[in-house]
């Protein structure tokens, strides 16, 4: 609505973009501006720059209710005028904004100075945000506020008859007395941090500021005091976090965005220690500079890209330190914004694992090579026969696959001995090395069967002639302590692509060639042929029972305990599957559970087990006993099955057991076949709260970068590490690098296998948590397994 012209006061009526739509008369008597210079502009045009800015800070949008403020308008001579600036904001029917009131009231400085001269100086004093007080020489107060009041929980009488120096703790009156004493004697403006004390006892932290003033020839105090608590919080918060920045073992930088270059800004003691630069010496710099120039390209790229795009990223790679040696960081970097969310800079997380890293690559050898032979295992034996198959296919070339199981071994190692056995194994060994090439692969099976992977086979006839260089070149006798030792195998051979598409089905020929060619005795070389087929159908014939014996409940369980190598005492069991087969008596699972994992009856077993093992948890509750964890081996195919977290869930609510008591052991090899898969469902086991143990750790291929992505809470030793502990001062190094990552892993690690008291002491002396094995008990029926746990009680 139009302002009044004959208002005594200045109006003027803003639309909502801020301009000036129209004003009264006194506008231009107060300002001298004509109107039709005036409209049309903006308001803010009219104040000087000052109040422009704290305009604009105080209304970014007009408010939605009346509000003012002093400011100062600048006259058409341009000439200051001080005045309070009103807005009253105008609505529309529809509710909305539409225009504002601007009413300037036209009081002069003069008269405004006079008003405020006239305000009684208590009413000013009790309106201020901290302490006021007037002291006298002798400490006594004369004047004060009734925010000291507060502070001191003192009453109007008791402020009157104190001491300023009784609001003060003993440690602090000393420093303010001869504060104090400086105002009254040298007339020095004084400014001081110290705890107001109530009566009662209560610290208040204050900032407090004097001076002297004379009021009829005497002396006085006039001092204030603000409360700093939140900003002592606020310093509290700061030295805590730069403590911490300063006490955490990895290295900590933090980077300025600053186009090409990233320059370090601060570095804590960690990183000096881990690079050996001070922080004064790479302030400034990139850090890049420490670089190694050709090493990790692919990992730099990574890091560049990341802060190009102001994204979090994790690398690892090769920096030199000061004194020049050579170090893996793995680094981890994350962006930090402003309050209008650029990155402005990144924070870095440096970790030395270089011990890790040449840890790692030491295992990964033990894990993938024979201890006795130095050849390659049966790990590395099925990678090696995969790239080869894979190389095959492209170069339309040929691959032999050669199988060599010694003969007569057992009575070598009962006549001569197991270092005669041994040296024999070695030498062999050596002998196949040298007669095949570079790119070719030679692998220990088992304890005395040796398989050959020979890449790029021309010709049948090329394969042949070199099967039998190594055929002639194995079979020459082995001397051991002056006796020639007679050595000598059976050899099968299959071929890709004729006798199988995929490693396993050319093993498993050459395992029929071999045995073939043991049977007939004559020491020639066996190459697979159609009518070996016939195994398949025995193939069938076991599945058929397998299934039978599912239906028949030909399959039970032992239980075999664990031990806590700490306390002696029991902590979990391990369900272990036999067949009591009609014809061949107990079976053990390696004799059937490889077939089962072929055809497919895997699952169905899986899930018996399981529901076994569930029931025999419910029995034992029942009973009385202390509930101890069950362990269940876990294949592939049931891993991977849709739904197995739910299947697992349902079981449990089924025999009403807690998730806590069920422990699914899954081997390495399993999980690594489908990473993202494994990780998820471990997590969701995870929040169903069961436990994860992997298996046979240490017995194939280790990635570690993988397993620490999954939450498990046991790893248990592969047998073979346990295996290679003995006497010798010199064996279980593979053991104790293995108990080590374990640990690195957050787990508990469980030996398997353990056998003989030497084991169990090399475990314990290595902190090995738990052991498994003949040597405490062997795998017990269900009603021994009870009287063995109500004679020593679980831990």
């Amino acid at each position: 609505m139009p302002a009044s012209e004959n208002a005594t006061f200045a109006a003027l009526l803003i639309d909502a973009s801020g301009q000036i739509i129209t004003w009264n008369s006194a506008c231009e008597t107060v300002l001298g501006i004509a109107a039709a210079d005036a409209l049309r502009q903006p308001l803010t045009a009219l104040l000087s720059d000052d109040s422009r800015r704290h305009y604009q800070l105080r209304w970014t949008a007009f408010p939605n209710e009346c509000d003012a403020a002093e400011l100062e308008f600048v006259r058409a001579d341009g000439s200051h005028h001080k005045a309070a600036l009103t807005l009253l904001p105008q609505f529309g029917t529809d509710g909305q904004l539409s225009h504002c009131i601007a009413i300037i009231d036209a009081a002069s400085d003069e008269s405004d100075t006079a008003a405020v001269g006239r305000i009684p100086l208590s009413s000013i004093i009790d309106v201020l945000p901290g302490t006021f007080y007037v002291l006298r020489e002798d400490g006594s107060f004369a004047l004060w506020n009734k925010m000291l009041e507060q502070v001191t929980a003192m009453s109007s009488d008791e402020v009157s008859r104190a001491n300023a120096l009784d609001t003060y703790d003993l440690a602090e009156k000393r420093i303010i007395a001869a504060n104090i004493r400086n105002v009254f004697e040298h007339g020095i403006q004084i400014m001081v941090e110290a705890n107001y004390l109530d009566k009662y006892g209560h610290a208040t932290p204050y900032l407090l500021c004097g001076a002297r003033i004379s009021c009829r020839n005497r002396h006085y105090l006039c001092g204030m005091g603000l409360d700093i608590s939140e900003r002592r919080t606020q310093e509290e918060r700061l030295r805590l976090r730069e403590r911490a920045l300063h006490a955490t073992s990895s290295g900590l930088v933090i980077t300025r965005c600053a186009g090409a270059d990233n320059p370090i800004e601060y570095a804590n003691p960690a990183f000096e220690r881990i690079t050996g630069y001070g922080a004064d010496e790479v302030m400034g710099r990139d850090a890049r500079f420490m670089g190694v120039p050709g090493m990790d390209e692919d990992e730099r790229a990574q890091l560049r890209a990341a802060v190009r795009e102001r994204r979090e990223v994790n690398v690892a790679f090769r920096n030199r330190r000061k004194n020049g040696d050579i170090f893996w960081n793995d680094l981890t970097i994350t962006p930090v914004s402003d309050g209008r969310g650029k990155v402005t800079h990144f924070i870095g997380v440096i970790n030395d694992v270089t011990a890790v890293k040449q840890r790692t690559a030491h295992l990964e050898h033990e894990v993938n090579h024979d201890a006795l032979t130095g050849l390659a295992n049966r790990t590395l034996l099925w990678d090696r026969l995969e790239q080869a198959l894979h190389m095959a296919q492209r170069n339309k070339s040929l691959v032999a696959t050669v199988l060599i199981d010694l003969n007569g071994f057992k009575q070598i190692n009962d006549s001569y001995g197991h270092e005669a056995g041994d040296e024999v194994l070695k030498m062999v060994a050596r002998r196949l090395q040298s007669s095949v090439r570079e790119s070719d692969t030679v692998a220990r099976l088992s304890g005395d069967e040796f398989v050959l992977v020979l890449v790029n086979q021309p010709s049948l006839r090329y394969t042949l002639r070199m099967i039998e260089r190594l055929r002639v070149s194995m079979s020459q006798p082995v001397s051991f302590n002056a006796t020639d030792i007679a050595v000598g195998g059976s050899i099968g051979v299959s071929v890709f692509p004729h006798d199988g598409s995929g490693a396993l089905d050319l093993v498993r020929a050459a395992d029929v060639a071999m045995y073939h060619a043991k049977a007939a005795k004559t020491g020639e070389v066996h190459f697979f042929s159609a009518d070996m087929k016939s195994t398949t159908q025995a193939k069938q014939k076991l599945e058929d029972a397998m299934r039978g014996a599912l239906e028949h409940h030909e399959f039970f369980l032992l239980y075999q305990p664990r031990i806590c190598l700490c306390r002696g005492r029991i902590l979990g069991l391990e369900a272990l599957l036999r067949w009591r087969h009609p014809e061949l008596g107990v079976l053990a699972p390696a004799s059937f559970l490889p077939e089962a994992e072929e055809n497919g009856m895997i699952a169905a077993i899986g899930d018996y087990v399981l529901d076994e093992a569930c029931a025999f948890m419910q029995r034992m509750n029942s009973a009385g006993l202390a509930p101890l964890p069950v362990a269940v081996n876990v294949s592939q195919r049931e891993f991977c099955r849709p739904g197995y977290v739910g299947h697992v869930a349902a079981t449990l609510e089924k025999y009403r057991i807690a998730p806590a008591q069920l422990e699914l052991e899954l081997r390495e090899d399993c999980l690594h076949a489908n990473q993202h898969l494994a990780v998820e469902v471990v997590s969701q086991l995870s929040e169903l709260g069961v436990l994860r143990a992997v298996d046979a750790f240490g017995g194939g291929l280790s990635n570690l970068n993988f397993l620490q992505k999954l939450p498990l809470t046991h790893v248990k030793l592969a047998k073979l590490a346990t295996h290679q502990i003995t006497a010798d001062a010199r064996s279980g190094a593979l053991a104790k690098a293995l108990i080590d990552v374990g640990h690195d892993l957050g787990a508990r690690v469980i030996a398997k296998g353990v056998e003989t008291r030497v084991q169990m002491e090399f475990l314990r002396n290595n902190l090995c948590d738990e052991l498994q094995g003949t040597y405490f008990s062997a795998p017990l029926a269900e009603h021994a397994l009870h009287d063995l746990l109500v004679a020593a009680p679980a831990a």
